[in-house]
């Protein structure tokens, strides 16, 4: 752990607590009224700044607490948005060396022209236009100096501290999952570190995203670790493009385009762009959108992704106990959960449904999605979007089910499940006869409801259905010989 950066990490908090605690014996003058909604106002700010000051990774974790009130109240939340915003320019002379270090010491052939003003700034790199040897334009990315390193010793010592939270405070850590959430931070920052990463992304994600004609990936002409030469995105971002520039039907079929695309990524891919804010959605004149910024991506598993498809189903038939049960489903109740309250009132949050973080990642990604979306389109209808690409999302779910490679994985799991029977069942075995085990039947069966055991049944009857959705669209469709769509 570097030490260094850990003093600076402390002195920073301490910081935070030094103004917390005046804030607290600030007083209200005679006659005037509480200044507790300014006292908010502050702590937010003070915290948005801390984050600023402390460097990416900092930023990176604002910014997903910015997409979970489970976890910080909304005056915070509204605060943590403005990290997704432009970070204080750094001047370009600074990343010279960079260039010289990854494209050598003549880096400057390679171009005919630098813009040494950029046209983006993160906290990671900044992005500046370009022109090539060969007179067509393109934009570089050129990684901070020294970021990489400053972002693995925050790793460490995050790590540090989570661990010795998680043992101090474990209740608080039962519905939070601390580890989980920063193996998600981190899982998503590490591409960002190596941009051989992000251009493996950007060609991954290349053919989905080309069956939508709206959409487009830059394309990559020269990678290394720490720069990314790409193709420009022509024109602006999402939220700066002017309603009346676009058609009607223009908006339109890029907002369905982007939402089907997302459902594509969640739900058949299993793997999707983590942080489409606006500014990483470029709109040209002509209607076309560009996807940027491709160091986070997010993963699910197919049980998550399934899960997700019931929730987005139950809203569109406004079912919300199915939808409670799918939450349920996707998360573990802890010690504290009381399930069929949380059945009962899907409006209230009840702590003690702690959701797994890879659902954080993905809700955050969809709300970004969503968000920007609204800037151009407010008017789509999402559950609408998600009905219409439904069928064709299920035919793909249901190829990939009935395929061998399926199969095959299925059974393997199915065979090691069996060979790790025996070693479970000594295990419970052991444990009752040195007088570890608790069960705790009686009481988890008395908080059992009706409803709850219904809104059960309810919850496996639609899982059935949505499979047997997926079988009945894939059999209608080979009845019909026709080709397949070019999504699957």
């Amino acid at each position: 752990m570097n030490l260094e950066r850990a003093r600076l990490v402390g002195r920073t908090v301490g910081g935070l607590i030094g103004q917390e605690a005046r804030r607290a014996l600030t007083r209200a003058p005679a006659g005037r009224a509480s200044p507790a909604p300014e006292r908010t106002r502050q702590r937010a700010v003070a915290i948005r700044e801390a984050m600023e000051q402390l460097g990416p990774l900092y930023i990176k974790i604002g910014q997903m607490l910015s997409t979970r009130p489970d976890m910080v109240p909304e005056y915070m939340m509204r605060e943590f948005e403005r990290l997704h915003d432009k970070v204080t320019p750094t001047p370009f002379s600074d990343f010279e060396p960079v260039l010289a270090s990854e494209l050598g010491v003549g880096w400057r052939r390679y171009f005919r022209h630098v813009d040494t003003s950029p046209v983006g700034t993160a906290s990671l790199a900044q992005v500046y236009k370009v022109e090539l040897k060969s007179g067509r334009r393109a934009v570089v990315k050129i990684q901070r100096p020294g970021v990489a390193r400053a972002v693995l010793d925050d790793m460490d010592l995050l790590q540090w501290v989570v661990k010795r939270v998680a043992r101090r405070v474990p209740d608080f850590n039962d519905v939070m999952d601390l580890d989980a959430l920063l193996d998600v931070v981190f899982s998503s920052m590490r591409p960002e570190l190596d941009f051989t990463l992000e251009a493996e992304n950007m060609d991954g994600f290349r053919d989905r995203v080309a069956d939508f004609d709206t959409l487009s990936i830059p394309e990559v002409m020269h990678v290394t670790p720490r720069v990314l030469v790409m193709s420009l995105a022509e024109g602006a971002s999402i939220r700066s493009v002017p309603p009346d520039s676009l058609t009607l039907k223009q908006r339109e079929q890029i907002g369905t385009d982007l939402l089907g695309f997302m459902f594509w990524s969640y739900f058949v891919d299993r793997k999707f762009h983590a942080d489409p804010h606006p500014g990483n959605i470029f709109i040209a004149p002509d209607g076309q959108a560009s996807i940027l910024d491709w160091g986070q991506v997010g993963r699910v598993d197919l049980n998550l992704s399934t899960a997700m498809a019931v929730v987005l189903l139950s809203m569109a038939m406004n079912d919300g106990t199915t939808l409670a049960r799918a939450w349920i489903e996707m998360g573990r109740a802890t010690r504290r959960a009381d399930i069929a309250g949380f059945v009962n009132d899907m409006g209230r949050f009840v702590p003690g449904i702690a959701a797994p973080p890879a659902v954080a990642s993905l809700g955050k990604s969809f709300a970004n999605m969503e968000g920007s979306i609204r800037y151009l389109a407010p008017h789509i209808s999402i559950t609408d979007v998600f009905e219409d690409e439904f069928n064709m999302i299920s035919q793909a779910l249901a190829r990939e089910l009935l395929s061998p490679e399926y199969a095959t994985r299925a059974g393997a799991q199915t065979f090691l499940m069996l060979l790790n029977g025996p070693a479970q069942a000594r295990g419970v075995l052991a444990d009752m006869a040195n007088r570890d085990m608790t069960l705790r039947l009686g009481q988890e069966m008395s908080r059992r409801s009706r409803h709850e055991d219904r809104s059960d049944a309810r919850f496996r009857r639609l899982q059935r259905n949505l499979f047997a959705a997926a079988l009945f669209a894939l059999w209608i469709d080979r009845r019909r010989s026709r080709p397949r769509s070019g999504r699957d």
